[in-house]
């Protein structure tokens, strides 16, 4: 392991190096994926010279103890085992910094919601995951920004997408994409009776301009009025903008704002999140079969998670959490499962290096 460490503090030594190099700092892309490297290995490297301290601290302490006596001894002693514990700290807390780095980690984080099975009541549901996720990056200090949104008639989404932007955002957000299913008597129920409905979350993380190159030429851009809420320019004007990438038939439309140019600068950033999420489970792909979509087939019985109103539960399928406070959860207190969620990410990474 601590070959490896010295090959990567040699590797930081040399990023640094680069990133006063005028060559790097002329080449936008470069300079991107330099400065990234760079944030990758800073906590690493901290970490392992922390050690060496510790090291040195260990090594001096039990160099005094051989010649200490009485109550200096007992002290030197204690100095030891502070030492030690804090090595042992430090070695846990590299084998962890040495685990696989999630490509998106840093990344801003865009949230598609949908409605799936359950008609309205599903559209509903879509919208009180949209506000828990609201309530959430309030809590996390994000900050979101709704991209495009198509209302329901009783005040649901038929689907909404969100932009979060917080350094930590992919990581605590990333596990929720999935069916989402909820158990509750919908407000269109008048017998009383619990229905099961759905709705779909996608998780897409923000794709820099410089990392997703789009051809122009592959790209059929369509103009048209918008409809629903936005002023005086529903229906007066072709504002809202419909863009298909030909190559792989991804088909974004964005109509909230009242500036084509807005819809499109918005259709676009969506359409290059997109793309990045394609390339990445093709190569995935590649390494390890095809492996299922986020969404599925959005419906009842494929959950990633279940809310139950009435028993006021929640609970996670992929880690078997309950947690009985869903009104806490919907107001955006997810942590709980986030941890929970990420610890066990971490344990089967774990599992992976040590087999």
């Amino acid at each position: 392991m601590f070959e490896k460490l010295d090959g990567l503090e040699a590797e930081y030594e040399a990023v640094l190096a680069q990133l006063s190099d005028p060559a790097v700092l002329s080449d936008q892309r470069r300079l991107v994926e330099v400065s990234r490297r760079h944030r990758e290995l800073e906590p690493l490297v901290a970490a392992l010279r922390s050690y060496r301290a510790a090291e040195e601290d260990l090594r001096v302490a039990r160099e005094l103890l051989s010649g200490a006596e009485g109550e200096d001894r007992d002290l030197v002693g204690e100095e030891i085992a502070v030492a030690e514990q804090r090595r042992a700290d430090l070695e846990a807390q590299l084998r962890g910094l040495l685990l696989p780095k999630d490509p998106n980690d840093g990344r801003n984080v865009i949230v598609e919601i949908r409605g799936a099975e359950g008609g309205e009541e599903a559209n509903l549901f879509a919208r009180d995951l949209f506000d828990m996720y609201l309530r959430y990056a309030e809590r996390a200090g994000w900050k979101a920004e709704v991209l495009s949104s198509d209302p329901s008639p009783k005040g649901g989404y038929n689907e909404v997408t969100v932009l979060f932007k917080g350094p930590d955002a992919w990581a605590r957000l990333k596990h929720e994409g999935g069916p989402h299913r909820v158990q509750r008597v919908p407000v269109t129920e008048s017998q009383g009776r619990v229905h099961t409905s759905s709705a779909t979350v996608t998780v897409l993380p923000e794709a820099e301009e410089l990392e997703v190159q789009v051809d122009e030429k592959d790209l059929r851009i369509d103009v048209f009025r918008s409809t629903g809420p936005g002023g005086q320019s529903v229906n007066t004007t072709d504002s809202a903008v419909r863009i298909t990438h030909l190559p792989t038939g991804i088909v974004v439309s964005m109509q909230d704002e009242k500036s084509q140019i807005q819809n499109r600068a918005k259709a676009m950033q969506v359409l290059r999140a997109r793309l990045l999420q394609a390339e990445r489970e093709r190569q995935a792909a590649e390494l390890s079969q095809a492996r299922r979509s986020q969404v599925g087939g959005g419906g009842r019985a494929e959950k990633i998670r279940t809310y139950n109103f009435k028993e006021n539960r929640v609970t996670d399928h992929r880690i078997g959490l309950t947690l009985y406070k869903l009104d806490r959860v919907l107001m955006g207190e997810l942590d709980e499962l986030v941890d929970a969620l990420m610890a066990d990410e971490r344990a089967r990474q774990l599992a992976t290096v040590a087999a």
